[in-house]
């Protein structure tokens, strides 16, 4: 069956839904969201929404920290945009009906977190920012009326017409599939995390934007830079849970198998410095520990109980379950996969290097984050850009009528092989591979073994096998990019290259087929 929409928005979370309210009056308007609307990484965002409001604060300032984070590969011109657009998309939303946090005076509450040289984080019920940003915007965009929104529904690939991106192929659960045109598509599939074994995302993160822009042609940036939580909860049989980056803004501990502090012997901020060098003093210490069983704790024992439950109490209720009390217990963590800085090469307003194609949120590559994402920039970043995506849509709207006959799917087709085995051994070998420390050795090894598990992944005739095959194609990507970069920067370290090349490798890696090029 196919249907026809002005607009088609993949994705429901903070920059798909930003965009869908900014497309309503100029056209209709399809958001496709794979499970329930409420499924997505803006949802299980805990620590904030980073801010330049407060008054000690500036967009300079906040300017000044995303470049510092970013490892020398921030686009200054990008990161302007994100800090001066940033204070009306936030005013936005409290118009909307966001409730922030505030103080006893009512003024809007700010924290800090690594990185941060100024309290700007706003968040909500203590760690549910996201959750919250997430409902301010579904419940404003239901309001409008203009836009239909279809869960269940999986894009699984994109439809071209002569070179154009012109709509979208849709799997439903039950096995439906439905061809829809448009005249501009933006991805907003968010993140990566399910391409490794171990990760703070939920189970709809398994980069199916990067993966069908690939499959359509367009071109992915900065793929081998993907930030590694330090701090996930690390208990037998439980998900990865996320310890919000604003416990160690308000003053938590990390203590190794010993007992003891360890990262002032890394870096002079301590626990607050980047996530990048936590997570590998972390590693480190997991390596270099004499333990039968190495183990990193984060330590809140030392702060006010009765702050703790009313500042995080999502965390405290959660750890609960898993008979752990962050008032009185250590914690037991490990790094895990969490956000990725690469995805689809845009311009400053979401435009992809194909036609009618367009990307904003996690799933695309501003060149905002660098090499190293300023902590609680990204839902930042989802309302800027998706903000900035619909105008560029409609302004540059594709043709109105699209010959349905003419088009033609970018999908294609492989062998025939266990989709669910192939899903496990690729996110295994991610891990093992391409993780916080890589080597040449390892990298080599993983494209050889995934260019083989890519081929092997059946025609996607269900989600499952369409996601195993996302996972698949988007780690090759992450392994190739991370083996042409011959250095360390951000949160890419080298073992073999341990150290910065500024000469050779500030640049963007751009990756379009196998290729990989630097610029």
């Amino acid at each position: 069956m196919n249907f026809s929409y002005d607009f088609i928005v993949i994705g429901a979370g903070v920059a798909g839904l930003r965009a869908a309210i900014g497309l309503n009056q100029h056209g209709s308007v399809l958001c496709l969201a794979k499970r329930e609307l409420s499924e997505s990484n803006t949802q299980y965002a805990q620590g904030g929404i980073a801010v330049a409001l407060s008054p000690d604060d500036s967009p300079e300032i906040h300017l000044r920290d995303t470049l510092a984070a970013g490892a020398g590969l921030v686009d200054e011109d990008v990161a302007r945009i994100l800090v001066t657009e940033g204070p009306q998309r936030v005013l936005e939303l409290l118009d909307w009906g966001a409730r922030f946090d505030r103080d006893d005076a009512g003024k809007l509450a700010f924290t800090r977190e690594g990185a941060h040289s100024r309290n700007r984080v706003l968040h909500a019920d203590g760690d549910s920012t996201g959750r919250e940003i997430g409902r301010t915007l579904t419940q404003y965009a239901r309001d409008l009326g203009g836009i239909h929104f279809s869960d269940f529904g999986f894009a699984r690939d994109l439809l071209l017409q002569d070179g154009r991106v012109v709509g979208v192929e849709i799997l439903y659960d039950d096995g439906r599939i439905e061809t829809v045109t448009a005249r501009a598509v933006l991805l907003a599939t968010g993140g990566a995390g399910m391409v490794f074994a171990n990760t703070t995302n939920p189970e709809v993160a398994t980069a199916d934007g990067p993966a069908m822009a690939l499959r359509a042609g367009a071109e992915l940036s900065d793929m081998e830079f993907l930030q590694f939580h330090p701090t996930a909860l690390y208990v037998e049989n439980a998900p990865r849970f996320l310890l919000s980056e604003a416990l160690r803004g308000e003053g938590a501990y990390l203590r190794n198998s010993a007992r003891e502090r360890f990262m002032p012997n890394y870096h002079e901020l301590a626990e607050l410095a980047s996530r990048d060098v936590v997570a590998r003093a972390i590693h480190r210490e997991l390596e270099i520990s004499t333990a039968a069983e190495p183990m990193v704790y984060l330590d809140v024992t030392h702060l006010k109980a009765e702050n703790l439950k009313v500042r995080f109490p999502r965390i405290y209720k959660t750890l609960q379950q898993h008979g752990l009390d962050i008032t009185r217990d250590l914690i037991p963590i490990r790094p895990a996969a969490h956000y990725i800085m690469g995805g689809v090469r845009t311009d400053l307003n979401a435009r992809t290097s194909l036609p009618g194609l367009y990307a904003a949120g996690e799933a695309a590559c501003t060149g905002v984050h660098g090499g190293n994402r300023l902590a609680s920039n990204s839902l930042l970043e989802g309302l800027v850009f998706g903000a900035r995506a619909a105008r560029a849509m409609v302004e540059e709207i594709g043709p109105e009528k699209i010959d349905s006959a003419s088009t033609r799917s970018s999908a294609l087709v492989y062998g025939d092989g266990d989709d669910e085995a192939l899903r496990s051994e690729t996110q295994q070998l991610m891990w093992s591979n391409v993780g916080i420390v890589r080597d040449a050795e390892r990298l080599c090894e993983a494209v050889e073994r995934l260019k083989k598990i890519s081929a092997l992944l059946p025609a996607p005739t269900s989600r499952q096998r369409a996601e195993a095959r996302n996972i698949a194609e988007s780690g090759l990507a992450i392994a190739r990019s991370a083996l042409a970069r011959l250095e360390s920067r951000g949160s890419h370290y080298r073992s073999d290259f341990p150290n910065r090349d500024d000469a050779n490798f500030r640049k963007h890696s751009i990756l379009r087929c196998e290729s990989v090029r630097f610029e």
